[in-house]
């Protein structure tokens, strides 16, 4: 009878496995990369500790909002922009994105060029609005 079902909702348990691998690799995919990441609380601290913020996202992305003095690099221009970086290569540089999966890369990028206290700002800018954390919403 099992066998029945699954051969009859081959789409939904296809569908159902490739979502909970998704769901698992959010959870590990950070410690097998090697990347940090930090909750808001965490930033929140590095931040007054006078962190960098770093917003990867495009430039439609960050003018609708960002967290205040963010400093905006999109991922696809990141690696020829580091030099703009340099100054901040031994300080805590939190990296933030819509949900932290491109931020993720960033800090991958960072890393190896160097930045060894990039961290990933865990669930990005939505994990920061649903904290209730300030927002700015201009340039």
């Amino acid at each position: 009878m099992d066998m029945q079902f699954i051969q009859d909702n081959l789409l939904l348990v296809g569908l159902a496995v490739v979502s909970g691998a998704m769901l698992l690799w959010s959870f590990i995919g950070g410690k097998v990369s090697g990347v940090a990441s930090v909750d808001t609380l965490e930033a929140t601290r590095l931040i007054n500790q006078d962190a960098l913020v770093l917003d990867v996202r495009e430039d439609k992305e960050f003018v609708a909002g960002h967290i205040p003095k963010a400093r905006h690099i999109p991922l696809g221009a990141l690696a020829t922009r580091l030099a703009e970086l340099e100054k901040f290569k031994n300080k805590p540089i939190i990296v933030n994105c819509r949900s932290g999966q491109r931020s993720a890369r960033a800090c991958g990028i960072l890393k190896k060029h160097g930045f060894e206290k990039a961290v990933n700002l865990k669930g990005g800018i939505m994990a920061w609005e649903s904290a209730n954390l300030p927002v700015e919403k201009k340039a």
